[in-house]
């Protein structure tokens, strides 16, 4: 058990406490005060003239399944082989030895979700895990954190190029509609033999799971707006590109929103409006919003530089902060665990010389689950 003694802590919350005593036991936040009780053995780290921020959480990521300099080999993020693949996990097919995982945790990056590409129209299942270790079932703090879908012109594209449903837009639609109309179909029924793409499935159905949609443009946004009321499940806005558009329309829905990776070219139609104004946009609206890498189409490590970005453009330095970490995690439905300073939560934090948000401030020490990163 060790105290960071005198710190100025920014707890995820929009709250900024001077010269606080934060206490970590058993990996843990034991308590946040401003007494020190020098009868009991805690190791003491000064923290004197630094700021201790939560670790920093990527909502949108492709981490150890699209691996960094592997190439081919290191590509497991798309199941191609058919538009719709719910049955598959990223869980099975995520390396924890990736590189790209070293440079989230020396980036400050704590908490990750890892899932699916957007190739297909039902891409698969998620999970949220911590970005150190080795054995992925000891990392993960949430095994199914929801099911990826696509809308636009990912799915439409690769394989209406191989003559499969979807070529349009209104392909891609009927088809997340007939299998989700399938998955509902398929709980109603009892006695019959089981389908592990409709067992996932189904999950989505009985909101045990949000379905996660990538979503650029602002008809796609719509499209799965209508998708969530005709089958009353829960939704995140994926990517969100075009979400300044319609944003007051968003807020009428009770969704997340992930926005990124916004430093990204505009590669693609779907993309020519992409602003960093769209999230000051959204969250003026009252929507609860995410910054993204979607690594690796923007390196892990450029996360903050992204909320930097942000703030440039009209968000405080407190709402880009909770936009990486306590939006964060409630995005991810692990807001019990991480995401803020608070007690009882993971020993997850970033003590940095100077503010987080200034080019000339440093990381100095990553902890996770109350342990210092080396490497």
């Amino acid at each position: 058990m060790f105290v960071i003694t005198d710190v100025t802590i920014w707890n995820g919350n929009e709250e900024i406490l001077e010269n606080n005593n934060l206490f970590i036991r058993d990996g843990k936040i034991e308590k946040i005060t401003k007494e020190l009780d020098s009868s009991q053995d805690y190791r003491m780290i000064n923290g004197k003239d630094y700021i201790i921020t939560p670790g920093f959480i990527d909502v949108h990521t492709h981490l150890g399944v699209s691996e960094e300099g592997v190439g081919q080999e290191g590509a497991d993020f798309n199941e191609t082989s058919d538009p719709v693949t719910p049955e598959v996990r990223a869980i099975d097919g995520i390396n924890p030895r990736e590189e790209g995982l070293k440079i989230a945790r020396k980036s400050g990056i704590t908490t990750v979700q890892v899932m699916p590409g957007s190739t297909n129209v039902i891409g698969g299942e998620m999970s949220v895990l911590k970005t150190t270790g080795h054995i992925i079932d000891e990392m993960i703090i949430r095994q199914t954190s929801g099911m990826k879908a696509a809308t636009g012109e990912n799915p439409k594209r690769f394989h209406g190029s191989k003559g499969k449903m979807p070529v349009t837009r209104m392909g891609v639609a009927a088809l997340l509609r007939q299998k989700l109309l399938e998955a509902k179909k398929y709980i109603e029924k009892e006695n019959q033999e089981c389908h592990l793409g409709l067992e996932q499935l189904a999950k989505v159905i009985r909101k045990e799971i949000p379905l996660r949609v990538h979503a650029h443009r602002a008809d796609d946004i719509l499209t799965v707006l209508r998708l969530k009321r005709e089958f009353d499940i829960d939704v995140t806005i994926e990517h969100c590109t075009e979400g300044h558009f319609i944003a007051d329309y968003i807020a009428k829905h009770d969704v997340m929103v992930s926005v990124g990776p916004t430093m990204s070219s505009r590669s693609k139609v779907e993309l020519k409006d992409k602003s960093w104004s769209t999230i000051k946009t959204l969250m003026d609206a009252g929507i609860s919003c995410s910054i993204t890498t979607d690594h690796p189409v923007v390196g892990i490590e450029y996360l903050l530089t992204s909320a930097i970005h942000a703030i440039k453009n009209g968000l405080t330095e407190q709402q880009a902060l909770k936009a990486i970490t306590s939006n964060a995690a409630k995005h991810l439905g692990v807001e019990g665990r991480v995401g803020a300073l608070e007690e009882g939560k993971d020993a997850d934090f970033l003590l940095w010389k100077g503010n987080p948000f200034h080019p000339q401030s440093e990381l100095q020490r990553v902890f996770i689950n109350g342990k210092e990163i080396m490497d």
